[in-house]
């Protein structure tokens, strides 16, 4: 069986380019804090979203809505019409992450497919099988700290089909489970679907060097020439005793495409871009390469390989967790 390729769209634009490049399936969210990449200019009011599933569906593409933040106590209902607008525009799928909205939807939408968000940092079979078992839920996806033969295990002991993060933006705490962000700009990740935000993001020259900061904290400094990446605290550096550097790896992308062969034999059902804030021309060329990528395991042909390195963080992509390379 093929694996499903599940690609990310911020804009209606962005859908559009990744189901004509070939995606299986499309994921994106509506324009507020119901989703976790909630920022100006990004995601879809509910005519966009209705639009774009009729126009996935015409290609035989599908369309999930993720609906993937916690919500506020006393205010449910936005999170609840979220829900109900997904299945009225047609969604193939909702990918949830929190307990109450689970139990919701399960509840009020029975015939709406389930899919548990990373958010909730479901990272073993017990705790997959419980989400499947009470909720409903039909696929996971894996937090990306899992080795390809911790993936592997897992998959034989549930029935709930597995999707995997493999191209771009590396998260490396357990997702659902960071308050870094949340303390040091006020705004959470997980309730107001804003992890870094731009408006906290600083760049001050001190004399030739540069230092990146975030809601007032010093994430990086470079010297003269160097280049300053985005200053997300949980890929800054820290300094512990007279060593200064990465916590796990330095800030690179991650690009599992060499790993295919051994994420199918893992019992994958779907492979996961990362990339909402990404352009439709980034999307599409990543769609691009991962259908053809799938197409030639699928047909036993030698996989196409290094055709993605130009599109990642610094030119640099790692596997991560997958080989367990993090120091």
């Amino acid at each position: 069986m093929v694996m499903e390729i599940v690609c990310p769209a911020g804009t209606p634009a962005a859908l559009r380019a990744a189901v004509k490049a070939g995606a299986h399936t499309v994921y994106c969210g509506f324009n507020d804090e119901t989703n976790a990449r909630n920022f100006p200019g990004l995601n879809f009011d509910r005519a966009e979203m209705r639009e774009g599933i009729a126009f996935a569906k015409s290609h035989g593409a599908k369309v999930l809505v993720a609906i993937n933040t916690f919500p506020r106590a006393g205010g449910e209902e936005l999170w609840h019409r979220a829900v109900a607008d997904a299945e009225a525009c047609g969604a193939h799928a909702v990918i949830l992450a929190d307990l109450g909205l689970l139990a919701h939807t399960a509840k009020t939408h029975p015939n709406l497919r389930r899919h548990l968000s990373v958010q909730a940092a479901a990272a073993n079979a017990d705790m997959i099988n419980f989400y499947g078992t009470e909720f409903g839920v039909k696929r996971v996806v894996l937090p990306r700290v899992l080795s390809v033969p911790e993936i592997a295990a897992i998959n034989k002991e549930t029935e709930v089909e597995t999707e995997v993060f493999v191209f771009g933006g590396l998260c490396v705490m357990a997702e659902g489970r960071c308050s870094l962000s949340s303390y040091a700009t006020g705004r959470s990740p997980n309730m107001n679907g804003v992890c870094s935000p731009a408006s906290h993001v600083e760049y001050e020259d001190h004399g030739g060097v540069l230092d990146a900061r975030l809601g007032g904290y010093t994430i990086h400094r470079v010297g003269k020439g160097e280049s300053a990446p985005y200053p997300t605290l949980c890929k800054g550096c820290f300094s512990a005793g007279e060593k200064t550097g990465h916590l796990f790896e330095d800030p690179v992308s991650l690009n599992a495409e060499a790993l295919l062969p051994e994420l199918q034999k893992a019992g994958v059902t779907a492979l996961k871009i990362e990339g909402r804030q990404r352009s439709r021309s980034y999307v599409a060329e990543v769609v691009r390469n991962f259908r053809a990528a799938v197409d030639a395991l699928d047909a036993g042909r030698p996989l196409p390989t290094g055709m993605l390195a130009r599109l990642s963080e610094g030119q640099a992509t790692t596997t991560g967790a997958y080989k367990k390379t993090w120091r």
